[in-house]
């Protein structure tokens, strides 16, 4: 069985919140090891997501200090392996996203760096 790792998108109408669902979205496409996990049916405790969520490991992709990933998967009582903060990253950089639900060039780049940064912790995770 091929090993595999869930990536969880913040699902907040900010624009920080955007660029974590195109990055996960994103990276799933790329790479056939990578699932996606809905946050909105993990909230709403859909059938068959109970199961999702514990099967693969998962890292969570905030956007902001919040961390509504992290807390929504604690209440279902689910680790997660690794953790990225958005809007922390992005101010180590000199790139912001603008809009909540449209990606200018600001936003394209700000998918690439959290992408980048994604992808390190997925191949990290995939090696042990």
């Amino acid at each position: 069985m091929t090993k595999k790792v869930a990536v969880a998108a913040c699902s907040g109408m900010s624009p920080n919140g955007l660029i974590t669902r195109v990055s996960c979205d994103d990276t799933n496409k790329e790479n056939p090891q990578v699932i996606s996990i809905c946050m909105g049916a993990t909230s709403g405790e859909r059938t068959g997501f109970r199961d999702l969520i514990k099967k693969y490991p998962i890292i969570a992709v905030n956007g902001c200090d919040g961390s509504c990933v992290n807390n929504i998967l604690k209440q279902r009582n689910v680790d997660i392996i690794d953790s990225i903060n958005v809007d922390k990253e992005l101010s180590k950089t000199e790139y912001h996203a603008n809009d909540t639900s449209r990606l200018d060039n600001d936003g394209e780049i700000c998918v690439d760096i959290i992408k980048n940064i994604l992808n390190k912790k997925i191949e990290k995770t995939l090696k042990k």
